[in-house]
């Protein structure tokens, strides 16, 4: 458990993201417009199946990886800082670290596989083209993993180890990734409906990256509280008490701004993770609409955190805030917003990510 009522401010001085609808300017304007950024692909193995990807490339096997001009490119908008250096940590977080590469590197013994083929291999690759020092470190936790390199960024900040933090989340997907979940029946033909009350829950998968820099500086947003639990229930299922969705709110709680917030939950699509969220957030925050965006992104896996905070920074910069894109009533709770809102009177918004395992983390995000 972890649970971060910031004692020192904490902010963010940028953020930006790519998905396969643009950067976080052009995601947040194409959400607005209810843009689905899911196609229809085949699955991996045989079949004729065919699921909701939104890629940003073609999903192949290559080197080097396929993800790694499209970081390069999103990573060349950081603010310039000595990074990787004393003071100027880098906190990577993945999901999956392009995990194809290992899978290429066993199945064909190519060797030129084996160069970004963990992730800490993958790390250093990334580290090398873009000029990062040795001062990295990597997070990874499933779909928590980002709001986990958050928090870890914001620990460093609070404790007076670093100046600035860069935290950078990418997750790409690939045949092993999609087989995975296409395996577990939750990406299946039909296309999701975050929060959407109806027979059968899916999901969709996309590709995602993104990077915060942190300091102790005004940027405009800070995070002023964080937390993260595990339900320790079932690999694959959520505590049906709800407590783990229960419990990251909670702490949280306590450090909500007097204006009102809103909340960007998790909402991948599934239908017994989807009323569990939707029905805690009704009932610890009923004047606060919530939304979720993986309708039109597809789920980020675990880079999802910070690709969504990235778009609903620019929707509270720009003041309208995309609704739940790709889905329609009935929903499992009132509090659900299908349609784009006014940012006005809005202090501050919830950050929601749940996972495998009953990992749960959660920020609020404060106007400075």
């Amino acid at each position: 458990m972890a649970n971060r009522a910031a004692s020192i401010r904490v902010c963010i001085d940028a953020c930006d993201c790519l998905t396969a609808l643009g950067d976080a300017v052009t995601t947040c304007s194409r959400l607005r417009e209810g843009e689905i950024a899911l196609e229809l692909h085949s699955a991996p193995g045989e079949g004729p199946e065919r699921v909701p990807l939104a890629l940003t490339g073609p999903c192949v096997v290559e080197t080097p990886p396929r993800w790694l001009a499209p970081c390069r490119e999103l990573l060349a908008r950081v603010p310039e800082a000595p990074w990787g250096m004393a003071g100027y940590p880098v906190i990577v977080s993945s999901s999956n670290f392009g995990i194809d590469q290992m899978l290429a590197a066993y199945q064909t013994g190519d060797e030129r596989y084996h160069a970004a083929s963990t992730p800490t291999r993958a790390v250093r690759m990334l580290a090398e083209a873009v000029g990062w020092g040795p001062n990295r470190f990597i997070v990874s936790n499933a779909c928590v993993s980002a709001q986990l390199a958050l928090i870890q960024a914001q620990r460093m900040l609070e404790a007076r180890l670093a100046e600035r933090v860069l935290v950078f989340s990418f997750d790409f997907l690939s045949d092993f990734v999609v087989g995975g979940f296409h395996a577990l029946k939750i990406l299946n033909a039909d296309f999701p409906q975050p929060y959407a009350c109806r027979e059968t829950g899916s999901i969709g998968l996309g590709d995602g990256a993104a990077f915060a820099v942190l300091s102790r500086e005004s940027g405009g947003f800070q995070l002023a509280a964080s937390a993260a639990l595990s339900e320790n229930y079932h690999m694959t299922a959520n505590d049906p008490t709800g407590a783990g969705f229960r419990g990251v709110l909670e702490r949280v709680a306590p450090a909500l701004p007097a204006g009102r917030v809103w909340v960007k939950g998790h909402g991948t699509g599934t239908l017994e993770a989807g009323r569990l969220e939707a029905e805690t957030v009704a009932s610890l925050l009923p004047e606060s609409p919530l939304v979720a965006w993986k309708g039109s992104l597809g789920h980020t896996l675990g880079s999802c955190g910070l690709v969504e905070l990235a778009v609903a920074l620019e929707a509270m910069r720009t003041g309208e805030i995309p609704g739940t894109v790709g889905a329609e009533a009935p929903f499992f709770t009132g509090n659900v917003s299908r349609d784009n809102f006014s940012a006005a009177g809005y202090g501050g918004f919830i950050l929601l990510s749940s996972a495998f395992g009953g990992a749960q983390a959660a920020h609020l995000v404060t106007r400075d």
